[in-house]
Order: structure tokens, then sequence, then C-alpha cells
């Protein structure tokens, strides 16, 4: 028996002339749904095995089906000649694309042979010739094979040693994922010798000494240790490190991955030609007054270390520099080198180094990453990664991360043993009045650091400049612009029949996520209001820098009313407060209310005047009559009953079109006729309110509908419980009932407000609007089988994404606002929110 050895998630070519038996040996080894026979996709798209003419559209199908198979890592079989270096050479790049290894498995069967099996077959219409063009051309490419890319090569003489093979389907070195834990996962080290020992005793590691120096660990709980990388160079003993560590790598106790120095060293110590720079020099002097026998265990050692691990069922993977989650478990060189230097944004900053390309802001994956590379004053959670390189050589820490608890452990630095070339805290700006806005704080690209809520956040320039000219030409005071509300995300398509969004999706969503606790709100036809009211101006002047009583202001930040409606509104606020007991109870001078302004008519009254009302009023002032004149030419025995039913159903979808329109507005005189629908405190002097459960702003509400029931209107709401199928069914109910009496539908929101799922941070709120309601947003008639199917392809992921970066920045404002931060901090926030809007996502969402 012959074992042939093919990696896992890998594309495996099958070479050998027509006649060699490669779909005998495929269908032997191998799955029918991981062989791609050229064969079957000739006759997938000609209906003829044969047809050569079809061959290049044959190939291109294989192409795309073996692209998706290994785009999902799945091992990959083509069954075609591939004798020659053209046709190989397409599917070693598919390989390469997909970051997955490609093997060749080469059947080299005389070509006697070959020839009498073709002629025994009689779908086959070609000669020994093309036998023979085939032979010399695979004869041709054998001794070049390894050098084209393919990473194996295993070669079959004979139908004999063909029939005695045997698959191995080996795992990547890179997949661990049997290696459950616990974890004790460690940051680099950079030679700190001592640091390293510490960070070990204070893991609860027994440590084995030699003269003085710990030269092995193992763990009475038998956790594992895994290194980052970067164990060498800058630090004071780059031998005592690597000793350490290759001793607990070799005793089962530890693994580690490469780092982009250790990969520098291996290439010095075998001689290659490299800039000794960042630190390389000082490990050389230490490693030149070692043995040479442990000089070149040294370069074994770095030279055998992968680019990163899975472990832990992959759910957790260790990547020098990280790694997104497209090159989890592969093998190309692209991927190694993301694992061991990442990506830069291609510009330096002002210490001549590379800018980082954040890839962990864009992490979505299910699996935790830990890496280091990039030193850090503090490690913080950014969507499920964290970087453990806290500078250890610089002065600062060495950090671990206790897996699955979760527990970051450090020990400080004993001294400062390498000044790094750009500081690893930014020095401090310099000081700027509170209050005083600049220019240069939203103009051109920015990136906005949200911490653990979302990463950092991008703006690009495009967006800056179009929310730039907004905030100028008709926004208030930035003074009195606190916080912006975001988008809200609709829930996923409904499969319902007739109906476009549905709870169930919303439930599901969430349920996904983890989150089971949550609550359904009303949906008033409003406007979305933001209310900032001081106790009284002299407030406003000492906190703000600007003297009023408060403001309302738009998603936008435009002053809702153009006249005194506005400080009439906030003095009734303000009195509704007062009554309420709020501001001694809060201990504050100022509330920053989220609320919703009603009735609709009272901001957009322009817009369902010049839109709604002018569409329904001439749809059910044309339509009636067409219909009375198709049905008197059908009465005279034309044919136009289909013509005749489509106008009487589009006539019910304008009738039903202005009343929905007509259901969210009503006259108002002065105040006479508002309401405010507050459903969220968001903040008050020192204090971030967005981030306390929901219940707690019911009752806040509550308070001040109470204090004043004439000018406040409540929101109704219902629990939900998302994994109880009774309480999801009353939800879905009340949905319904909402609906049918003509409400616009309902928002599903986590109980906890701000909530992390399994992913990060989950959406602050799912919308889910009626059908009847959504007239008002796909049109009258979108409700027509034909026009729903379309409408029904909407594209969501970039609003979610949207609504999800909108709400992090908004919350790391009112997190700035709490801490007293200056105003041109808080506003930046603002400022972003604003520009993400400028982003191009459908506006019907």
């Amino acid at each position: 028996m012959t074992a042939l050895s093919i990696p896992d998630k890998s594309l495996v070519l099958l070479v050998g002339v027509s006649g060699s038996g490669k779909s005998s040996f495929a269908a032997k080894h191998f799955t029918p749904t991981q062989v791609l026979s050229s064969d079957f996709f000739r006759g997938l798209v000609s209906d003829d095995e044969n047809n050569q003419e079809a061959t290049a559209a044959a190939f291109d199908a294989l192409q795309y089906v073996a692209g998706k198979r290994l785009a999902a890592g799945l091992l990959t079989v083509v069954d075609a000649t591939n004798v020659q270096q053209t046709s190989r050479a397409s599917l070693i790049a598919l390989a390469k694309q997909h970051h997955v290894l490609p093997v060749a498995i080469v059947l080299d069967v005389p070509e006697s042979v070959c020839v009498q099996r073709n002629a025994a077959r009689r779908d086959r219409q070609f000669g020994a010739e093309v036998i023979a063009r085939q032979k010399s051309q695979l004869r041709r490419s054998q001794k070049h094979l390894v050098r084209e890319g393919l990473r194996k090569v295993h070669t079959l003489h004979g139908q004999e040693e063909i029939d005695a093979a045997t698959i191995v389907v080996e795992p990547l070195i890179n997949d661990r994922t049997g290696l459950t834990g616990p974890f004790d996962v460690i940051g680099d080290v950079h030679g700190c010798r001592g640091e390293l020992e510490s960070l070990l005793a204070e893991l609860g590691w027994d440590l084995e000494w030699e003269n003085g120096k710990a030269v092995g660990a193992s763990h009475p709980e038998g956790r594992t240790a895994v290194f980052v990388g970067d164990l060498v160079d800058r630090g004071p003993d780059t031998p005592g490190v690597l000793r350490l560590v290759m001793n607990m790598v070799e005793a089962g106790t530890a693994i580690c991955v490469c780092g982009n120095h250790e990969q520098k060293l291996h290439r010095a110590l075998t001689g290659r030609k490299v800039t000794v720079s960042h630190g390389l020099a000082e490990s050389l002097d230490q490693l030149a007054g070692q043995p040479e026998e442990f000089r070149q265990r040294v370069a074994e050692f770095c030279y055998g270390l992968v680019s990163h691990y899975l472990l832990d069922g992959g759910n957790l993977v260790v990547a020098h520099a990280g790694l997104p989650e497209r090159f989890h478990g592969r093998a190309s060189g692209r991927v190694r080198s993301f694992a061991l230097y990442g990506d830069t944004t291609g510009e330096t900053d002002e210490y001549g180094l590379p800018v980082r390309y954040p890839w962990a802001n864009d992490y979505r994956g299910r699996a935790m990453v830990l890496y280091g590379h990039t030193p850090t004053p503090e490690v913080e959670w950014i969507n499920n990664t964290m970087c453990l390189d806290t500078g250890a050589v610089f002065g600062n820490k060495l950090t671990a991360l206790r897996y699955p608890e979760r527990e970051v452990v450090s020990v400080p630095s004993k001294k400062v043993w390498y000044e790094p070339t750009k500081p690893l805290v930014p020095p401090a700006p310099p000081e700027r009045e509170a209050g005083l806005l600049e220019l240069a704080d939203v103009a051109g690209k920015r990136v906005v650091e949200t911490g653990e809520l979302h990463g950092r956040v991008t703006v690009t320039a495009e967006h800056a400049a179009a929310a730039l000219e907004v905030m100028s030409r008709f926004a208030l005071d930035p003074r009195w612009l606190l916080y912006l509300p975001p988008t809200m995300a609709p829930v996923n398509t409904s499969a319902l029949p007739e109906l476009l969004e549905h709870p169930a999706e919303a439930f599901a969503a969430y349920r996904a996520d983890g989150v089971r606790e949550l609550l359904c709100e009303e949906k008033h036809m409003g406007s979305r209001a933001v209310v900032l009211v001081c106790r009284d101006e002299q407030t406003a002047l000492k906190r703000f820098g600007v003297a009023g009583p408060g403001v309302i202001h738009t998603r936008t930040g435009r002053a809702f009313f153009a006249d005194d409606r506005g400080e009439q509104l906030l003095a009734g606020v303000s009195e509704a407060v007062t009554a309420a007991g709020l501001w001694a109870e809060l201990d504050t001078d100022w509330l920053l209310l989220d609320a919703e302004l009603l009735p609709w008519s009272a901001k957009a009254g322009g817009l369902i005047r010049e839109q709604y009302a002018a569409v329904g009023a001439a749809a059910t002032a044309a339509l009636p009559a067409a219909a009375d004149v198709l049905r008197q030419a059908a009465g005279r025995g034309l044919e136009v009953a289909e013509l005749l039913a489509r106008t009487e159903s589009r006539l019910a979808n304008a009738t039903a079109f202005e009343a929905v329109h007509q259901r969210y507005c009503w006259p108002t005189e002065d105040l006479d006729g508002i309401r405010l629908a507050p459903f969220q405190l968001l903040a008050s002097e020192g204090r971030n309110h967005a981030r306390t459960a929901r219940a707690w702003h019911l009752a806040q509400a509550d308070k001040m509908i109470s204090a004043a029931p004439g000018l406040f209107t409540a929101t109704r709401t219902i629990a939900v419980d998302a994994e109880d199928p009774e309480s999801v069914a009353r939800a879905v109910a009340w949905w319904e009932e909402l609906t049918a009496a003509g409400g616009e539908g309902m928002v599903v929101k986590p109980a906890a407000n701000l909530s992390r799922g399994k992913r990060g941070l989950v959406q602050p709120g799912l919308k889910v609007r009626g059908r009847e309601y959504l007239r008002l947003v796909y049109g009258p008639d979108y409700t027509e089988p034909a026009n729903l199917k379309r409408v029904r392809q909407r594209k969501i992921a970039g609003k979610r994404s949207m609504a999800l970066r909108e709400y992090a920045v908004g919350m790391a404002g009112l997190d700035r606002l709490a801490a007293g931060e200056p105003l041109w901090r808080v506003h930046e926030c603002v400022f972003a929110v604003l520009a993400l809007e400028s982003e191009p996502v459908d506006p019907r969402l």
C-alpha cells in the first residue's frame, strides 16, 4: 500500500492522459460531491460529455463551482487531463485566490494501455494520436510541476501502483482545533525573560529553574501557554526567553506562532542578507555567546513556527499580527504575510512608521482572535479580537489573556529596555479652550475611536464634506448638538406571503445573537426629535457656552420649529421635568431626551402635501373614471378583463395609500395638538443613561407623562422572551393588532439596552413596519405580486452596518459628554454620525 497524503481543504488536480483511469481513481478514493469532472461539466453545458467545443464553457462552470467549494473550505478534486501547463495554471491560481494548497496526483499509465481503453469506449471518437500528444505534454510537464506552484506532487507509475494507493487527508499544521485548552495566551515578550517568568508565576505556572533562570514550566491545572510571536529582539535576554519557550513547546506545555522578528532572526542565522535593525543586533550579540548547537536549535525552532493556529474547535485563532476570518485555517503566502506583518494603509505616520490597517474594526467572525505585533498601552476588545502586545520591552507591561475565562493578567516591566521609535502613549495634544470648535476637527478623513463599543469607525473625506455642508448651512449652533440619533435597521425580509416585514425575523436575529430578553415598542408615526432642556439659561451658558432654555432638533441637527413654538415646547418640558422631580432625582440641571414628535404633519406638512397627498388625490381621481370606462368596454364584449382587474387593484391600493398618510396628520395650532413621545432619557450631568436598561427609561417617561399628560404621550410596549414561543406569539399578535388598527408597526430592542452578542455589539433596535404603512415607503402598488417579488430583493447589509456604526459613535459621544470631555470631543462623534448618513444606502430601508 502507498499512502498519498493530501492536505485538508486543498485543491487536488488529477493529472493523466485520457484513459489513464482518473475517473475510476476519483470514484474509489473521494466522495461524489468532492469530484468535479470535466466530462460531467461538458454534459452539463451541452448535453454531451464528449463535446470538445463545449470545453471552454465547461471549465468556466467547473472553476466557478470549485471556487465556491474552496471558499467554504471543502476538499475539491478536479478530474480532467490537466496535462497542459495553461489548464493547470488557472486551477493553481484559483487555489491561491482561496488560500488553499494545490496538490497533484499524476497517473502515469503506459500509452498503449490508454489507447486500448479508449478504443473499448464507444463514446470516445479520437484516435491514438490524441493519446500520444497528451502523453508527450505530460512527459514535458512532470519535471516542472512543483515549480508551477503545486505544493505536493504524487506520481503513480502503472496500474499496480494506482491500485495499491490509498488517500490520507491530513489536517493542516495550523489546525489544532482538537486542542481545547484552557489556554494562557501571552503577548509579545521581546527578550524580556524576567517579565515572562513573573507573568507565568502570576498565572499559576510552576517554573523549572537552572542557574537562576527558568528553563521550563508546567501548570498544575494542565493549562497550555500560547505565545503570539516576537519572543526575540530588543530585550535583555533573548536566549533565555527562547530556551524557556522552546523547552515548553518540546514538553507539550506550550505552542507558539511565528512573529515577524522570528522570521527575520531565522534569515539572519542561516546566512541570508537582512537589515540589522529593530533590535535584531541585540539578539545576534546575545546569541553569539551561546553554543553553536543552541544557535542551530534556535534556527530550527524559528523555521518550524507556523503562521497561526486554530484552537478549541475553531473558536480561538492566534496569529502574531491578527487575521481576518477569510484567512482562518488557510495556507498561502498571503495568509502568512498577513499573520506575521498585518496590513498597512500605504501611508506613514509622523514617525516614519507604516500606518497599520485597522482590520479588527471590520472583523465579524465567529472565532475570537488574539494577537500582538502593534504595541498598545492597554488591551481592549474590538469585535471579539484583542491585541496582547502591551509594550513590555518599552517599559510598560507584559500581558496574557486566560482563555476561555477572558481574564486579562499583566505584570509591569522592570524597566525601559528599548526606546520605541513611536511613543507608546501618544503625547497629549496642546491645551485648547474646551468649547472651541475647529474646522480641523471634522474636515477630511476621520477615524473615530469608540473603544469596546465598535472599535474604530472611519469617516471618509467625501462624507465629511457632505456633513460639513449640512452642518454649516442648516444646522443649529453646534454647541447645542450633543447627540444625533442613529438610523434604524429593518428586519430581514420575511418569507411570509404578502408581507415584507414580520416580527419573527427580529426575534430570530436577536436569538441568533444570544439576546433573549427583548422589549417591543410601538412605533409612532411622527418625526424623531432630540430635546435638550436646561433648568435655566444660566445652566446653558455655563455648561454649553450658549444662552437659552435648550433646543429641539431633528436627527440631522436642524431646529424643529422656525417660530417660537420651540421655546414654548421647551418651557412645557421643563415644567414637566420639575413637576416629576427629575432635576433633584438625577442631580442635574439639564436633560437630553430622545423622543418622537407628533403628528408627522407638524414637521413634514410640505412633504405630505407635495408627495403623498398629491399622489393619492391624483390616483383616486383618475382611476375610478378609468375603471368605469373599462367596465363599459367589458359590457360591450371587449377583452379588457385583465386591464380592468389591474386598474381596480390599483384603485384599491391608491385608496389604501391615501388612508395611510391621513392617519398621521391632524390639525395643530401653536402647541395644541403637538405631542412628545419620549422613549429614552439619553444623558444628564455626569451620566450616560443610554447604557441603562430600558425599563428605567420607561419609568422616567411615565413620570413626565403623569406630570404633563397634555404634552407627553405614552409609548405602548410589550416584553418578549425570544426563547419562549408563547411570549413570541403574544408579541406577534400585538404587532398584528397594532398594524391592523393603522399603526406604523413596532421596534424590537434589547431589554438591557446596550448589548453585546456572539459577534460583538448588537443592533439597538430593529424596526418591523406594517404592510399598509409600507405603501408610504415603497409606493401604493408595492403589494402587487410582481412588485413585491422585486422589493424582496432589497439589500439590508449596508443599512445594518451603517446603523451599528452610527449607534456606536453616538454612544461614544454620550460617554464623552458624561465624562465631562471638551465639547469638540463630543462634537466629533455628532459630526461623524451626520457624515455616515451620507453613505449610499437605500433610503427606503
